[in-house]
């Protein structure tokens, strides 16, 4: 740390233990953090916890305080002085919120930011930069049965009205149980608000007023499991002793929640969980947490706990006739990667995400030799009027992933497109076509 630097957080009431330490603030938590109870219940804090262990502290533990979905993660620094970083747990929104009044350092959110808060909070900067907006894990939404409910798959349609309480019974959707009984969460959740938008609002639809809300994940599926009539909507860790059924939107196919599947984001109801971080933060704990959770021991602690990590890997795909005969010997003779490439909304320009993706699947390719004549490109997109257009724009963003890769020295086997062929969601949404255009990435 430079004297400059530490000058600056010394006149901001930061103390440095070490050169290389984050400075420790001589009153108050280090880093407060709000939002999301899909992140905050354990993910964040034990991502907190593998900072605070990066950062050499010890005696490393968790304090509950009164007050529900809350926690403190506290630490100690050789000299006993005690670090403490404050999460809340109250639903995504909660956290855009504390940002605007101050209360929070770091939101943490399991949908994407909304135009009208980007809005309220633009004296911050910029929160769709790529500093700002980091995707730290995905997500699926389970929908999820009592175990002995005999129902295996659904697709958005059917929830949609079964969720605005147009379908009343299981027997309308071919199974038994009688009346249905809805549980969701509530208000605040960003797991909610993904439902709302991937599910409700989409069909111009509404949550049934008699649907049970919760604000704790594990409370919801657990009163599924205990309900032969239930059904309710989750984040994939918390699925507990509940039953998933597999999913289809449009004209994709029905899917169980994979991880593989939730991985490539082809899972109709995955999702991407959040953390922002303002870009004129001064607080040096909010962009180190960031940077860990972007880091393999991050994506590590990700993975172990119960998300998808976005560690790139390389997995086998089984052919079948509903694919083209082109993509079917593709899966005969190369590993499809865990990661696909999608756009910015309206633009050819690879979203935040994908831009964190490129450094990591050219990591993996040139750590497993790859980098000459073993990669292959997949384009696709959404329906056109014009088959040959859809063709032409599949390939042409396939085209300019493979732009990325060149610059980075990989000579590529071949690029191909495969237009509106295989659809993971709905063209009758524009969040479904977004979903649709996208880029795989196949390795010999």
């Amino acid at each position: 740390m430079t004297l400059r630097v530490l000058c600056v957080f010394l006149l901001s009431g930061w103390l440095s233990v070490s050169a290389a330490a984050l400075p420790i603030p001589e009153n108050g938590p280090a880093l407060r953090i709000q939002g999301s109870n899909t992140i905050g219940a354990e993910l964040g804090p034990a991502l907190v916890e593998g900072l605070l262990q990066e950062q050499g502290l010890l005696k490393i533990h968790r304090e509950t305080p009164d007050t529900a979905n809350e926690q403190r993660i506290v630490g100690q620094t050789a000299q006993g002085q005690r670090v403490i970083i404050e999460v809340a747990a109250h639903g995504s929104s909660t956290g855009f919120t504390a940002l605007k009044n101050a209360s929070a350092d770091l939101a943490a959110s399991s949908r994407e930011i909304k135009d009208s808060e980007l809005l309220a909070l633009q004296a911050l900067g910029d929160l769709k930069s790529p500093a700002a907006e980091q995707v730290i894990a995905i997500d699926g939404l389970a929908i999820i049965l009592n175990p002995a409910n005999p129902l295996e798959q659904l697709n958005t349609e059917q929830l949609a009205r079964i969720f605005a309480g147009e379908v009343k019974t299981w027997e309308e959707l071919g199974s038994r149980g009688g009346a249905i009984h809805l549980y969701a969460r509530d208000d605040q959740s960003g797991t909610y608000d993904t439902f709302k938008e991937l599910v409700l609002s989409r069909r111009g639809k509404s949550l049934s007023s008699a649907a049970k809300r919760f604000e704790s994940s594990e409370q919801l599926s657990d009163a599924v499991s205990a309900d032969p009539q239930g059904i309710g909507f989750i984040g994939l860790p918390y699925v507990r002793q509940a039953k998933a059924v597999a999913i289809g939107d449009g004209a994709s196919q029905a899917m169980l929640p994979l991880n593989s599947l939730i991985a490539t984001e082809d899972y109709p109801l995955s999702r991407r969980l959040f953390f922002y971080l303002p870009p004129d933060s001064r607080n040096p704990w909010a962009q180190a947490l960031a940077t860990f959770a972007q880091s393999p021991q991050g994506q590590g602690i990700v993975a172990t706990s119960g998300f998808i990590s976005q560690t790139v890997q390389a997995m086998s795909v089984t052919p079948n006739a509903l694919m083209p005969e082109g993509y079917q010997s593709l899966s005969r003779h190369a590993q499809r990667l865990t990661v696909n490439f999608r756009f910015a909304e309206g633009s050819a320009s690879l979203d935040n995400k994908a831009r964190q993706d490129l450094a990591r699947v050219l990591d993996y390719i040139k750590h497993n030799g790859k980098t000459e004549r073993a990669v292959t490109l997949v384009g696709f997109g959404d329906l056109k009027d014009d088959p040959a257009r859809a063709d032409l724009l599949s390939k042409l963003r396939a085209m300019a992933v493979r732009r990325e890769l060149v610059k980075n020295g990989v000579v590529m086997r071949e690029v191909r497109g495969f237009g509106a062929l295989m659809p993971v969601a709905t063209n009758s949404a524009d969040e479904g076509r977004i979903k649709n255009r996208r880029v795989e990435v196949w390795v010999y």
